[in-house]
Protein backbone atom coordinates (compact mmCIF):
# COMPACT_ATOMS: atom_id res chain seq x y z
CA UNK A 1 0.00 0.00 0.00
CA UNK A 2 1.04 3.56 -0.65
CA UNK A 3 -0.19 6.73 0.42
CA UNK A 4 0.88 10.44 -0.74
CA UNK A 5 0.83 13.43 1.21
CA UNK A 6 1.79 16.44 -0.79
CA UNK A 7 5.32 15.54 -1.61
CA UNK A 8 5.43 12.44 0.92
CA UNK A 9 4.82 8.83 0.13
CA UNK A 10 4.13 6.64 3.01
CA UNK A 11 4.65 2.18 1.71
CA UNK A 12 3.37 -0.26 3.87
CA UNK A 13 3.84 -3.41 2.75
CA UNK A 14 2.25 -6.86 5.02
CA UNK A 15 2.78 -9.65 2.52
CA UNK A 16 6.01 -11.88 2.39
CA UNK A 17 5.21 -12.17 -1.67
CA UNK A 18 6.00 -8.31 -1.66
CA UNK A 19 8.93 -7.95 0.25
CA UNK A 20 11.34 -8.51 -1.95
CA UNK A 21 10.03 -6.03 -4.65
CA UNK A 22 9.48 -3.24 -1.94
CA UNK A 23 12.31 -0.88 -2.77
CA UNK A 24 11.42 -1.49 -6.35
CA UNK A 25 8.30 -0.42 -6.28
CA UNK A 26 9.49 2.73 -4.35
CA UNK A 27 11.32 3.89 -7.06
CA UNK A 28 8.49 3.17 -9.81
CA UNK A 29 6.31 5.05 -7.87
CA UNK A 30 8.76 7.88 -7.86
CA UNK A 31 8.89 7.80 -11.48
CA UNK A 32 5.22 7.39 -12.41
CA UNK A 33 4.75 10.79 -9.66
CA UNK A 34 7.67 12.61 -11.71
CA UNK A 35 6.15 11.96 -14.43
CA UNK A 36 3.02 13.85 -13.03
CA UNK A 37 5.44 16.48 -12.35
CA UNK A 38 5.42 15.24 -8.53
CA UNK A 39 8.63 15.37 -6.92
CA UNK A 40 9.15 13.09 -3.81
CA UNK A 41 10.65 14.83 -0.93
CA UNK A 42 10.94 11.69 0.97
CA UNK A 43 9.45 8.27 1.37
CA UNK A 44 8.23 6.43 4.95
CA UNK A 45 7.94 2.90 5.56
CA UNK A 46 5.20 2.21 8.03
CA UNK A 47 5.28 -1.99 7.71
CA UNK A 48 4.76 -1.64 11.29
CA UNK A 49 1.02 -3.44 11.56
CA UNK A 50 0.72 -6.99 13.37
CA UNK A 51 -0.11 -8.62 10.03
CA UNK A 52 3.21 -9.09 9.50
CA UNK A 53 3.79 -11.32 12.29
CA UNK A 54 1.71 -13.88 10.12
CA UNK A 55 3.97 -13.57 7.11
CA UNK A 56 6.96 -14.03 9.51
CA UNK A 57 8.10 -11.04 8.74
CA UNK A 58 9.51 -8.45 11.50
CA UNK A 59 7.74 -4.82 12.13
CA UNK A 60 9.46 -1.67 10.38
CA UNK A 61 9.13 1.69 10.66
CA UNK A 62 11.86 3.92 9.09
CA UNK A 63 13.25 6.20 6.16
CA UNK A 64 13.41 4.87 3.00
CA UNK A 65 16.11 6.46 1.63
CA UNK A 66 17.07 10.01 3.11
CA UNK A 67 15.73 11.57 6.02
CA UNK A 68 13.14 14.03 6.03
CA UNK A 69 10.20 16.29 7.99
CA UNK A 70 7.76 13.96 8.48
CA UNK A 71 5.18 15.99 9.01
CA UNK A 72 3.18 17.26 5.78
CA UNK A 73 0.35 19.17 5.04
CA UNK A 74 -1.99 18.10 2.87
CA UNK A 75 -5.35 19.59 2.30
CA UNK A 76 -8.69 17.62 1.86
CA UNK A 77 -12.48 18.63 1.02
CA UNK A 78 -11.08 22.18 1.83
CA UNK A 79 -9.73 21.47 5.24
CA UNK A 80 -5.76 21.60 6.12
CA UNK A 81 -4.68 19.38 8.39
CA UNK A 82 -0.57 18.38 9.42
CA UNK A 83 0.01 14.54 9.03
CA UNK A 84 2.49 12.92 11.01
CA UNK A 85 3.86 9.84 8.94
CA UNK A 86 6.02 8.74 11.51
CA UNK A 87 3.43 8.72 14.57
CA UNK A 88 0.00 8.95 13.08
CA UNK A 89 -2.08 6.06 13.42
CA UNK A 90 -1.51 3.67 10.18
CA UNK A 91 0.18 5.80 7.75
CA UNK A 92 -0.45 9.31 9.60
CA UNK A 93 -4.17 9.82 7.99
CA UNK A 94 -7.20 7.65 6.88
CA UNK A 95 -7.55 8.67 3.22
CA UNK A 96 -10.69 6.26 2.79
CA UNK A 97 -13.35 8.34 4.21
CA UNK A 98 -12.37 10.95 1.84
CA UNK A 99 -15.80 11.43 0.32
CA UNK A 100 -17.93 10.24 3.45
CA UNK A 101 -16.06 12.92 4.85
CA UNK A 102 -17.16 15.44 1.79
CA UNK A 103 -20.70 13.80 2.06
CA UNK A 104 -21.51 15.09 5.48
CA UNK A 105 -20.70 18.47 4.93
CA UNK A 106 -24.16 19.02 3.41
CA UNK A 107 -26.08 17.75 5.99
CA UNK A 108 -24.08 20.19 9.19
CA UNK A 109 -24.40 23.42 7.99
CA UNK A 110 -26.09 25.36 11.08
CA UNK A 111 -25.85 21.98 13.18
CA UNK A 112 -24.77 20.96 16.87
CA UNK A 113 -22.68 17.96 16.12
CA UNK A 114 -21.22 15.51 18.48
CA UNK A 115 -17.97 13.31 16.40
CA UNK A 116 -16.75 10.32 18.18
CA UNK A 117 -13.65 8.74 17.86
CA UNK A 118 -12.65 11.83 16.16
CA UNK A 119 -8.81 10.68 15.72
CA UNK A 120 -6.95 14.12 14.23
CA UNK A 121 -10.93 15.89 13.58
CA UNK A 122 -11.59 14.59 10.08
CA UNK A 123 -15.29 14.68 10.64
CA UNK A 124 -15.48 17.36 12.91
CA UNK A 125 -13.31 19.56 11.01
CA UNK A 126 -15.25 18.71 7.56
CA UNK A 127 -18.66 19.93 10.00
CA UNK A 128 -17.11 23.00 11.03
CA UNK A 129 -16.12 24.10 7.62
CA UNK A 130 -19.38 23.60 6.45
CA UNK A 131 -20.55 26.05 8.65
CA UNK A 132 -21.90 23.78 11.94
CA UNK A 133 -22.71 25.77 15.00
CA UNK A 134 -20.47 23.97 17.23
CA UNK A 135 -19.10 20.73 17.04
CA UNK A 136 -17.28 18.56 19.63
CA UNK A 137 -15.11 15.87 18.69
CA UNK A 138 -14.02 12.68 21.25
CA UNK A 139 -10.83 10.53 21.32
CA UNK A 140 -9.16 8.47 23.76
CA UNK A 141 -5.95 9.63 22.35
CA UNK A 142 -4.26 12.43 24.00
CA UNK A 143 -1.90 12.79 21.51
CA UNK A 144 -4.78 12.85 18.71
CA UNK A 145 -6.74 15.43 20.11
CA UNK A 146 -3.84 17.42 20.21
CA UNK A 147 -3.09 16.66 16.55
CA UNK A 148 -6.95 17.63 16.04
CA UNK A 149 -6.66 20.87 17.77
CA UNK A 150 -3.69 21.93 15.79
CA UNK A 151 -5.51 21.22 12.73
CA UNK A 152 -8.45 23.42 14.29
CA UNK A 153 -6.35 26.56 14.70
CA UNK A 154 -5.18 25.43 11.36
CA UNK A 155 -8.69 25.85 9.42
CA UNK A 156 -9.63 28.98 11.48
CA UNK A 157 -12.07 27.10 13.40
CA UNK A 158 -11.46 26.89 17.31
CA UNK A 159 -13.94 28.75 17.77
CA UNK A 160 -16.54 26.18 16.83
CA UNK A 161 -14.95 23.25 16.82
CA UNK A 162 -13.77 21.55 20.39
CA UNK A 163 -11.89 18.81 21.17
CA UNK A 164 -11.54 16.98 24.46
CA UNK A 165 -9.73 13.58 25.52
CA UNK A 166 -12.52 10.92 26.64
CA UNK A 167 -13.23 7.48 26.45
CA UNK A 168 -16.58 7.55 24.12
CA UNK A 169 -18.23 4.31 25.68
CA UNK A 170 -18.01 5.96 28.81
CA UNK A 171 -18.90 9.54 27.83
CA UNK A 172 -22.01 9.21 25.70
CA UNK A 173 -24.30 7.74 28.42
CA UNK A 174 -22.46 10.59 30.74
CA UNK A 175 -23.71 13.37 28.06
CA UNK A 176 -27.18 11.63 27.99
CA UNK A 177 -27.65 11.82 31.40
CA UNK A 178 -26.93 15.55 31.22
CA UNK A 179 -29.43 16.48 28.69
CA UNK A 180 -26.99 17.19 26.10
CA UNK A 181 -28.73 16.42 22.49
CA UNK A 182 -27.43 16.66 18.91
CA UNK A 183 -28.57 17.04 16.05
CA UNK A 184 -25.63 15.16 14.34
CA UNK A 185 -23.66 12.07 15.75
CA UNK A 186 -21.11 10.74 14.23
CA UNK A 187 -19.47 7.70 14.69
CA UNK A 188 -16.19 6.46 13.48
CA UNK A 189 -14.69 3.33 15.98
CA UNK A 190 -11.96 1.53 15.34
CA UNK A 191 -12.71 -1.86 14.09
CA UNK A 192 -13.96 -3.96 17.23
CA UNK A 193 -12.98 -7.38 14.88
CA UNK A 194 -10.21 -8.43 12.91
CA UNK A 195 -10.48 -12.22 12.99
CA UNK A 196 -14.02 -13.77 12.53
CA UNK A 197 -13.64 -15.72 15.69
CA UNK A 198 -14.37 -12.13 17.50
CA UNK A 199 -16.95 -11.66 15.68
CA UNK A 200 -19.83 -11.99 18.05
CA UNK A 201 -17.97 -9.64 20.51
CA UNK A 202 -17.62 -7.00 17.38
CA UNK A 203 -21.64 -7.09 17.07
CA UNK A 204 -22.34 -6.15 20.45
CA UNK A 205 -19.38 -3.38 20.82
CA UNK A 206 -21.40 -2.43 17.72
CA UNK A 207 -24.75 -2.47 18.88
CA UNK A 208 -23.52 -0.84 22.35
CA UNK A 209 -21.82 2.17 20.60
CA UNK A 210 -24.69 2.66 18.36
CA UNK A 211 -27.34 2.59 20.95
CA UNK A 212 -25.79 4.95 23.10
CA UNK A 213 -25.28 7.15 19.96
CA UNK A 214 -29.09 7.23 18.93
CA UNK A 215 -29.91 8.08 22.56
CA UNK A 216 -28.01 11.74 21.80
CA UNK A 217 -29.62 12.63 18.55
CA UNK A 218 -32.92 15.17 18.26
CA UNK A 219 -35.76 13.40 16.96
CA UNK A 220 -35.05 14.62 13.20
CA UNK A 221 -31.27 14.57 13.69
CA UNK A 222 -28.58 12.76 12.19
CA UNK A 223 -26.88 9.67 12.78
CA UNK A 224 -23.69 8.27 10.73
CA UNK A 225 -22.39 5.34 11.61
CA UNK A 226 -19.57 3.04 10.04
CA UNK A 227 -17.82 -0.09 10.57
CA UNK A 228 -13.75 -0.68 8.87
CA UNK A 229 -13.89 -4.24 9.49
CA UNK A 230 -14.38 -6.65 6.70
CA UNK A 231 -15.82 -9.43 9.30
CA UNK A 232 -18.44 -6.95 9.99
CA UNK A 233 -20.24 -7.76 6.41
CA UNK A 234 -23.08 -4.92 5.36
CA UNK A 235 -25.77 -7.35 5.70
CA UNK A 236 -24.88 -7.96 9.64
CA UNK A 237 -23.73 -4.00 10.28
CA UNK A 238 -27.37 -2.82 8.97
CA UNK A 239 -28.71 -6.07 11.45
CA UNK A 240 -27.21 -4.49 14.51
CA UNK A 241 -27.89 -0.88 14.01
CA UNK A 242 -31.39 -2.15 13.46
CA UNK A 243 -31.29 -3.81 16.96
CA UNK A 244 -29.41 -0.27 18.21
CA UNK A 245 -32.08 1.77 17.44
CA UNK A 246 -35.16 -0.74 18.34
CA UNK A 247 -33.42 -0.73 22.06
CA UNK A 248 -32.72 3.16 22.19
CA UNK A 249 -36.48 3.62 20.50
CA UNK A 250 -35.55 5.31 17.81
CA UNK A 251 -37.15 5.15 13.81
CA UNK A 252 -34.53 5.14 11.37
CA UNK A 253 -34.91 6.91 7.95
CA UNK A 254 -31.53 5.89 5.59
CA UNK A 255 -30.65 8.85 3.67
CA UNK A 256 -27.11 7.75 2.31
CA UNK A 257 -25.01 4.12 2.38
CA UNK A 258 -21.70 4.71 0.76
CA UNK A 259 -18.26 2.42 1.39
CA UNK A 260 -14.14 3.58 0.91
CA UNK A 261 -12.83 6.07 -1.39
CA UNK A 262 -12.38 4.40 -4.95
CA UNK A 263 -8.22 4.94 -4.56
CA UNK A 264 -8.89 1.74 -2.14
CA UNK A 265 -10.87 -0.83 -4.61
CA UNK A 266 -12.79 -3.82 -3.81
CA UNK A 267 -11.69 -6.43 -5.45
CA UNK A 268 -14.47 -8.96 -6.33
CA UNK A 269 -12.54 -12.38 -5.89
CA UNK A 270 -10.76 -10.56 -2.54
CA UNK A 271 -13.62 -10.56 0.11
CA UNK A 272 -11.49 -8.58 2.84
CA UNK A 273 -11.00 -5.60 -0.12
CA UNK A 274 -14.55 -4.70 1.07
CA UNK A 275 -14.03 -3.11 4.87
CA UNK A 276 -15.81 -0.23 4.93
CA UNK A 277 -19.64 0.59 5.37
CA UNK A 278 -20.45 4.13 6.48
CA UNK A 279 -24.39 5.01 7.00
CA UNK A 280 -26.34 8.24 7.27
CA UNK A 281 -29.87 8.22 8.74
CA UNK A 282 -32.43 10.59 10.01
CA UNK A 283 -33.33 9.75 13.36
CA UNK A 284 -37.28 10.13 14.27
Amino acid sequence: MADRYGDVLVVQCLALGMEPFKERIVELLKEVLAADGVCIRGVYERSDAAERKKEGLPLVKGFIGEHFDTKAEIVENGVRYLVDVENGQKTGFFLDQKYNRLAMQHICRGKRVLDCFTHMGTFALNAGIAGASSVTGLDISGYAVGQAKENAGRNGLSDRVQFRCANVLDELPRLYQEGERYDVVILDPPAFTKSREATKNAIKGYREINTKGLKLVRDGGYLATCSCSHFMTQELFAKTISEAARTAHKRLRQVEFRTQAPDHPILWPAGESYYLKFYVFQVC
